[in-house]
């Protein structure tokens, strides 16, 4: 072993030097990126990623927290719109163009892949302003532990009002951890539609290239990921496991008026 990669692993194991070890050491064993995907046309809030919250458009928000966890030079924006690529491009952010026919966010990624050379592709949703920073090193972290696999976010619901949402994709998996379903019903649930205990997809992932490759080629959305516009099904529907890692709640993904809103108050309570 180099006396190099014996200094990585040292760096690895010290949790005060992470930010180094994916800087300048991660790279050597796994080349990674992070992508924003940003639609500009959203049915449910036109504009979305460029709707400001508390003064700073939504989109330039999840960048910044993207950049408090890796070197900016990983990060990128991907977006089919003129508008979200100038206030990126003036805010230094790097923007990939994709096309106007992706029929997911996961898609949009697929084609920064043929842009973009790395084993591992970050995704972290554009309208998720508040993502924590350390969400994001978790997941950088265990995409290297888990090579080769699909990998999703995730937390627990403490809110009866969140669990019966149907803007909330709600998971359950087995005790390794594997996803087993996805949906935006109420599950898991008892003989009396009740809520006990249950969890909720955060819109982060890691995808490993042949993973993009498989799902973009089928050019369609599969009849689970219709139903349920769940776009991580049709993973599971090509026959790919799909890993869920524990994240924090700190996330507010942006989805409605009244979202803005909480995230707004959320801001301010956090100072950022």
């Amino acid at each position: 072993m180099s006396k190099y990669m014996s200094q990585c692993i040292d760096l690895k194991s010290d949790v005060h030097n992470r930010k180094i070890y994916r800087t300048y050491c991660l790279e050597v064993v796994m080349k990674y990126c992070v992508i924003i995907p940003a639609r500009y046309k959203s049915s449910r809030l036109p504009g979305k990623p460029l709707i400001k919250l508390a003064g700073i458009p939504m989109i330039i928000r999840t960048y910044h927290q993207c950049i408090k966890a890796c070197p900016s030079e990983l990060v990128y924006v991907a977006t089919d719109d003129d508008r979200i690529r100038k206030i990126c491009e003036a805010n230094g952010i790097q923007v990939l163009m994709t096309s106007k026919d992706c029929l997911t966010g996961t898609d949009r990624i697929a084609e920064c892949a043929n842009q973009v050379d790395a084993d591992v592709y970050i995704n972290v949703q554009g309208d998720e302003p508040l993502f924590n920073p350390k969400d994001l090193e978790k997941l950088i972290l265990e995409a290297e532990n888990f090579p080769g696999e699909v990998l999703n976010g995730f937390c627990q619901i403490n809110d009866e009002l969140l669990f019966k949402s149907s803007s909330i994709p709600k998971v359950v998996f087995r005790p390794d951890y594997r996803l087993l379903y996805m949906s935006r019903s109420a599950i898991p649930s008892n003989k009396e539609h009740g809520f006990e205990k249950a969890w909720r997809q955060i819109c982060a992932y890691a995808f490993p290239k042949k993973a993009l490759v498989d799902f973009a080629s089928l050019r369609k959305k599969t009849v689970l990921e219709s139903i349920e516009d769940i776009e991580i099904l049709r993973f599971l529907e090509l026959g790919w496991e799909v890993r869920m890692i524990q994240l924090s709640s700190d996330s507010i993904a942006v989805d409605t008026p009244e979202d803005i809103h909480r995230a707004e108050s959320a801001i301010k309570e956090r100072g950022l």
